[in-house]
This record gives C-alpha cells, structure tokens and sequence, in this order.
C-alpha cells in the first residue's frame, strides 16, 4: 500500500524558522460570563450556577494557567472579549506583564450571525480602544467568538491595521485570506468540545475522559510535527483552568517541549514569521462564497 505520506499536494511545504519542524500555538480564550451575558443579553436569568462556573475562569483558572506556562517557559496567546477586559481590568495588564499575547475576541463575545456589519466594526474599533487605554498598546490579532467570520470581517481587520486572524481552518499552517494572515485553529483541539458542561440541562453532550481526550492531543500533535504543520490548542480558563485539566496540559507539554525541532510561539509571532519569510503570497486565497446551488439538480451544470 501507497504510503500516503509520500503523496504531495500542489501546494509547497510551509517552511518554519530554521531548525524547526513544525510550530505550536496554546492560545486561551478568557470568555468569563460574558457569552452567557450575550446570550441573554435582552435580560439575564434569576441563576448563579452558570455564572459562578465561568467566574472561576477570572478568579483562580487563569493564574493557573499563567502559572503552568511560566514552569514551562512558554508564552501563549489570550483573546479576550472586551466586556470581560472592562469588568476584569487587572487581566490584560497581568498577562503583558507575564509576557504573553493579548489579542481581541468580540466586545461581547457577540455571535456572527447576531450582528449586523457595522455593529461588528463598532465592536471591532471599541475594543481596540479598551486595549490600548488598559495596556499602552494595540493589539495584533483577532479571534471571533464561535470562529466564524465573514468577507466584511476580514475586510474590517485589514482596516483597522490588525496583523493577523485566528478563527478558519482552511490549511493547517498560515495562510493568507483575502490578504489577511490567517492562524488556523481547529475544532478537535478546542477544550470545549469536550469538557464544557454547564448544567440545568442545557448541555449537548457529556463530558469526556481527560485522558482519552490528551492522547488524541498528543497524536493530533504529533501527526502535524510530522507533517510540518501548526498546533493550536484552544482551552478557556474556566475550563482548563481546573485541576485535572491542568494536569492534562502538563502531560502535554511535557511532549511538545521535549521536541527541540518543535517551535512554541504566539500566535503574533508566527504571523511576524509568515509575513517575513518565502511563504508570504505562497498560500493566498479569496474568501469567495460559492454560488447557491438553488433549482439545479443532479448530473446539471451551472451556466
């Protein structure tokens, strides 16, 4: 049987700094209460249990996770809604003083398809703002909550003078989109996927064995090192933050950081690299919505 290893793409291979294989993002996403606040945003329920289960994010879950890459001597990338910022003031200065990225993640954590296009901008530009007034600098990057964006979006972050995207999955290395660098994420390395579970009957699915879920990390990770891609791992503080999961991502980055040709990065790192290096250009695509498919039907061309 063909090794399917030995069967290239058309497109070239992405070429990491010298010495290195493939790249790792850990990137945390710090929602706190605030895509619950979105969702009921016309007004919030009587009940404290979904809420006092994301505060643990902001209160104990994130320095746990400051203090898990500190010991590894890693640096990560935060993307933080504004609203949980705004609440939340000690948090941005806290993670540029460990040194990590701060990166935007709605105001709201408002869903895609809830806004309208210009209420994204005003999103866009308003927590901007807020990260420049609490940090002294301006942020670099953006992730959309739910990772879902649209051709204005991408047209929106190139506007405002943002290095980089972090929400689409079309290759699993950088690329470009409509001109801006893309950092691609992937849903089976999101956390969330697997232990969010918020109670009162409102979860989709159970929660899952941390150890079954690590050793598919470690071989999702593995495979990509192998195939010269990027690792993203996506964790929330309130869920991540917890203690077996810390334990988890300790087991994790006992592998990764143990892998000299493996290059952990933020993700406004790698795209200072992408933009820097031969693969600028190299892997550019439009972001074109096909055309609806409408009234045609089987074996029919369209015209």
């Amino acid at each position: 049987m063909t090794d399917p290893l030995n069967i290239k793409s058309p497109w070239p291979s992405y070429q990491w700094p010298t010495g290195k294989q493939s790249a790792t993002l850990l990137s945390v996403d710090v929602d706190a209460q605030v895509p619950f606040m979105w969702a009921h945003r016309d007004g919030l329920p009587d009940r404290l249990a979904t809420l006092e289960i994301r505060n643990f994010g902001p209160r104990t879950g994130l320095y746990r996770l400051i203090d898990l890459f500190k010991r590894y001597n890693v640096k990560a990338s935060f993307y933080v809604p504004g609203l949980t910022a705004e609440t939340n003031p000690e948090i941005l200065p806290a993670l540029i003083e460990a040194g990590h990225e701060v990166g935007l993640h709605g105001y709201f954590h408002e869903i895609v398809g809830d806004v309208s296009d210009a209420e994204f901008s005003g999103a866009l530009e308003a927590s901007i703002d807020l990260f420049i007034k609490q940090t002294g600098v301006k942020p670099v990057g953006f992730r959309s909550p739910a990772w879902e964006i649209t051709p204005h979006m991408l047209h929106e972050i190139k506007r405002v003078g943002l290095a980089y995207d972090s929400s689409l999955s079309g290759f699993d290395h950088p690329y470009e989109i409509d001109s801006v660098t893309e950092i691609p994420v992937q849903w089976a390395t999101d956390d969330a996927i697997f232990f969010k579970f918020e109670g009162g009957g409102r979860d989709k699915w159970p929660l899952q064995s941390g150890q079954a879920i690590l050793q598919d990390w470690i071989s999702e990770w593995r495979m990509l090192h192998r195939f010269g891609g990027l690792f993203t791992l996506t964790v929330h503080d309130w869920i991540s933050g917890r203690a077996q999961r810390i334990a988890l991502l300790e087991e994790l980055l006992e592998n990764i950081t143990n892998q000299n040709d493996a290059w952990v990065a933020t993700a406004a790192e790698i795209a200072a690299h992408h933009g820097a290096s031969a693969n600028a250009g190299r892997f550019a695509v439009d972001a074109n919505i096909p055309v609806a498919i409408g009234n045609r039907r089987f074996g029919q061309t369209h015209g």
